[in-house]
This record gives structure tokens, C-alpha cells and sequence, in this order.
């Protein structure tokens, strides 16, 4: 294998690669090149933030060469490309000491670099809950797009978008706690946040890392009154008094699978367009 990255076997290919794939249409006019390690940048709204242990990867880049091209599109600094997609093996490539790497180059806007880098991230199953909501909450702050919209592209419900992305709003200093804990579990991590307070947030943290309390153990810890079941409805009051909650099902008795399915739709009726309302 030589240092250019490349297996000597193979040529680069200039085509679509995967690009429409992640994003469901058309890129315009990809272009395939090769491009100095030392002209390349990562992304700075980069959804992923740790990027594990590169040493498999390393070896297989000093043996076969980089496989899969990365995805970049010209920085504005001249001469010089921002990764899109592909800091991974661009890492790696560093590491094995490649001089070149082989590229596909995109003609597309921030928004489509921000949707392009997430769902590659997702597609492999590579981020963290939190990576994956912080970006999720990108598309839709920074981006416009609805939870609908998002749940369209990654091709999941739009109760899941909008259960993932309220990860996004955990305070740092709870999710620091999390990760002192050893918890990574999204199930788990979606208890915490539903908690009504910061401090609540911490002890049921704590509370799940040293006793190894398991999703409905951690819902059962959750502040509230208890569920109250009455033939088809399903009532909620809270401590204080200050609301409550009814949800009535048509010609079954609910379970509390069935109880939590439809709250979560309200939610994520109310939390996204609001077509509903």
C-alpha cells in the first residue's frame, strides 16, 4: 500500500459514492480526487465528538489503504478541503502516515453538510445518545427542519426524534454526572431528563450508577403520583396539584405500554409542528 492511500489495485472511483443515499437526492457534480493529508480540515460542527479506538482501523489502513473515500468540500481558506464525512479514517490516515487520501468532493451549502455528516455518523452506529441528539437538535434549530422532516430522513418515528432530541437539553453538569456513572443506555439517559429538576437529575444519576437500576426501575424512581388505572382511562395528578393529566382509551383497558405510547405521541405532536393543535 502506498503512502498516496489508495490500495494499488484499486482506482478512484468519480461517482456518487453514497451521497444519495445519506441524503435522498442528487448531489451536484461530485468530483473524485486525490488530496494532501495537510490540505484536509474536519468539520468544526462536527456531530461527533469522541472517536474511540482507531487502532483496528490504523492497521487496516497500512494493509488495504483507505477504502472508502471521504466526503469534503472546499474550505474557505484556498486550496485547502473541510471533511464532511470520514474523520475517522481521515484520523487514522494521520496516524498510518499517508501523505495523500482519496476524496469525493461536494458542492453543497452547511445545511446539507450538517444533514450529510449526521446521518453517515448514524447510518454506522457510531454516535453517542448525546452526539446523536445535539445533532438532531442542529437540523432543527440551526436548520429548520421539523421533527417530522428529520424523522422522514433518518427513517424513524416522529415520537423517537423528539424523545432523542430532549436529550439535547440535559445541563451539562448532569450529563457529566452520566458519564461518571457509566450510563449510556438512551433508555436510561430518558429517564434522567424527564426528572422536573436539575438537582433530581443528578440523584437519579447517581442513584442508577451505583445500584444499576434498570430503565422501568429508574421510571419507578421518577417524582410523581403513582399510575392510577380505571377501567379504559389512565389519570395523573401532580404532587402539588398545580395539573392533571387524563388520557381515555376507546374499548380496551389499557396497558402501561399503551399508556406510555400515547403520551409520547401528544408529546411529540405538541413538540413538533403543532398540525394538531
Amino acid at each position: 500500500m502506498s503512502k498516496r492511500g489508495l490500495p494499488t489495485t484499486f482506482k478512484l472511483r468519480h461517482d456518487l459514492h453514497y451521497v444519495e443515499q445519506l441524503t435522498g437526492k442528487p448531489a451536484s457534480s461530485p468530483i473524485g480526487l486525490m488530496v494532501a493529508i495537510d490540505k484536509l480540515a474536519p468539520n468544526p460542527n462536527q456531530p461527533r465528538t469522541e472517536f474511540g479506538d482507531l487502532s483496528e482501523l490504523i492497521e487496516s489502513i497500512k494493509e488495504k489503504g483507505v477504502l472508502e473515500p471521504l466526503l469534503v468540500r472546499p474550505s474557505d481558506v484556498g486550496g485547502r478541503y473541510m471533511i464532511i464525512a470520514g474523520e475517522r479514517r481521515y484520523r487514522a490516515s494521520m496516524e498510518a502516515g499517508l501523505t495523500e487520501v482519496p476524496c469525493i468532493e461536494l458542492d453543497v451549502d452547511d445545511k446539507a453538510v450538517a444533514e450529510i455528516s449526521l446521518i453517515e455518523n448514524l447510518q454506522r452506529k457510531d454516535l453517542t445518545p448525546f452526539e446523536e441528539a445535539d445533532g438532531l437538535q442542529a437540523l432543527n434549530s440551526r436548520f429548520g427542519y421539523t421533527h417530522e422532516d428529520i424523522a422522514k430522513r433518518i427513517g424513524k418515528s416522529r415520537s423517537s426524534i423528539t424523545e432523542i432530541i430532549s436529550l439535547s437539553t440535559m445541563p451539562l453538569e448532569v450529563r457529566d454526572e452520566c458519564r461518571r456513572a457509566d450510563i449510556g443506555a438512551k433508555s436510561v439517559l430518558l429517564q434522567i431528563v424527564r426528572q422536573p429538576s436539575v438537582e433530581e437529575m443528578i440523584d437519579l444519576a447517581r442513584k442508577i450508577g451505583n445500584t444499576g437500576l434498570t430503565r422501568d426501575e429508574a421510571r419507578q424512581e421518577r417524582k410523581g403520583s403513582p399510575l392510577k388505572l380505571k377501567a379504559s382511562q389512565y389519570a395523573y395528578s401532580a404532587r402539588d396539584g398545580s395539573f392533571s393529566v387524563a388520557v381515555k382509551f376507546k374499548g380496551r383497558d389499557p396497558q402501561a405500554s399503551d399508556i406510555e405510547a400515547a403520551l409520547r405521541e401528544a408529546l411529540a405532536d405538541l413538540a413538533g409542528d403543532g398540525s394538531n393543535a
